[in-house]
Parts: C-alpha cells; sequence; structure tokens
C-alpha cells in the first residue's frame, strides 16, 4: 500500500545529508547537492529511503520537482 509523505528539502547544506523529524511530525531533510538538475532531489530522495528503511524504487516524487516542499510516494 503506497502512502504520501511531504518534505521540506534544505539544498546545498552544510548540514546535510540528514532527515529531521520534528514534534508535529513534519519531515526536513538537509542535503549538500545544489538544486541544480533535479540534484537535491535525487539525494533527498535517497536520503528519504534510507529513513525510512526501504529500497530506493519504492519512492518515486509525485510532486514538487522545483519546489522545495515535495510529495514522495513510498510503496
Amino acid at each position: 500500500m503506497a502512502q504520501t509523505v511531504v518534505v521540506t528539502v534544505k539544498p546545498g547544506s552544510r548540514k546535510g545529508p540528514l532527515v529531521e523529524t520534528a514534534a508535529d511530525g513534519s519531515i526536513t531533510i538537509y542535503v549538500r547537492e545544489p538544486a541544480i538538475e533535479g540534484k537535491a532531489t535525487e539525494a533527498a530522495a535517497r536520503l528519504l529511503a534510507q529513513h525510512l528503511g526501504v529500497p530506493r524504487t519504492a519512492v518515486t516524487l509525485a510532486s514538487g520537482a522545483t519546489s522545495r516542499i515535495k510529495r514522495f510516494r513510498v510503496d
């Protein structure tokens, strides 16, 4: 059963790679990759898969390709 995970991506961050979950359940992903040609999105998907303990192929971008707020579908 697939579910949608909404995350905020912080590209070009010195803090990354890091996944932070706030008390309200929101997820922020810090990646070192710049927001150029989808590099930050790919890095965020990789980190999210690792954080959730699923294979990278189970995480796909549902919406937000050019936005900092992204929706990923997790199968």
